[in-house]
């Protein structure tokens, strides 16, 4: 594969999880649009021709909103507090599927998802 095509898969898999989170902030047409486009996989074309605008309009459509997502997560940073609280409670399952009951790092690392969670 090539490397463009690993980052165009590599921007599908932010832009849809970036809308899973933020997605219910952008407008009823521009959801429409975007999930048309990233999470569907459909052309430009197919696009323009079901909601009547230009295909530059929906090029420029789709850019407007991936930006309005990532602009969010640089406000808000509700995916990356999920990802941390994510990482730590993988941390808390390994330690207790090996057995480990290390009761000060458990603590620790429980502490740790709170505050993350807590923001």
């Amino acid at each position: 594969m090539s490397q463009d095509a690993d980052d165009r898969i590599k921007e599908i898999i932010e832009l849809s999880r970036l809308y899973d989170v933020y997605g219910g902030l952008l407008s009823d047409n521009n959801r429409v649009v975007f999930e048309d486009y990233v999470l569907n996989n459909y052309s430009l074309a197919e696009i323009a021709e079901e909601v009547d605008i230009s295909r530059q309009g929906v090029r420029d459509t789709v850019m407007r909103c991936s930006a309005k997502l990532r602009d969010y997560e640089q406000r808000l940073g509700l995916l990356a507090r999920f990802d941390e609280t994510d990482s730590v409670l993988d941390s808390i399952e390994r330690m207790i599927s090996v057995g480990n009951m290390d009761s000060d790092k458990l603590l620790s690392l429980v502490r740790k998802a709170k505050d993350t969670l807590e923001g």
